[in-house]
Order: C-alpha cells, then sequence, then structure tokens
C-alpha cells in the first residue's frame, strides 16, 4: 500500500472504552470527505471496536498496523 499522510491525527493512548471510540466519531465528523485520520490507541478493545465504528458511519478502514507496547494505530478515510 503506497504511503497515506493523515489530514488528523487522534492519540487516544492511555485511554479507556468508550474515549477511543468517542474521540474516532467525533474525528470523523469533523473531517471533510476523503480526508484521513490516524487512531493511535492502546486499549486493547479499540481493535474490535474501532473497525466497528468506522463501518458504523460507513468510512473505509484502510491499515491496522499493531505496534511495540500494546499501540494499535488505524487509518481511516472518510467517505
Amino acid at each position: 500500500m503506497a504511503s497515506v499522510t493523515a489530514d488528523k491525527i487522534v492519540d487516544c493512548r492511555g485511554m479507556n472504552c468508550p474515549m477511543p471510540v468517542m474521540k474516532t466519531k467525533k474525528a470523523l465528523k469533523e473531517v471533510s470527505a476523503g480526508q484521513v485520520i490516524e487512531v493511535i490507541a492502546t486499549d486493547p478493545g479499540s481493535k474490535s471496536d474501532i473497525p466497528a465504528v468506522v463501518k458504523h458511519m460507513g468510512s473505509d478502514l484502510l491499515e491496522t498496523k499493531d505496534e511495540q507496547g500494546g499501540t494499535v494505530v488505524f487509518l481511516i478515510r472518510k467517505k
């Protein structure tokens, strides 16, 4: 996949459910169609919660990356 640059970064490290989901929803409402947000989370529930909210809001999950220390990075394009 070609490198995608995020238009907005949402840092949810250290936050527990439901904050990563709420911050992701808020960010998706703030950006324009076609823009990309990067969500960084450490809550284990985010691995299933973030993709579910992205699908529910009709946007595209471009990539999910597991990083060291239990951090997960999601790249999401708003439709």
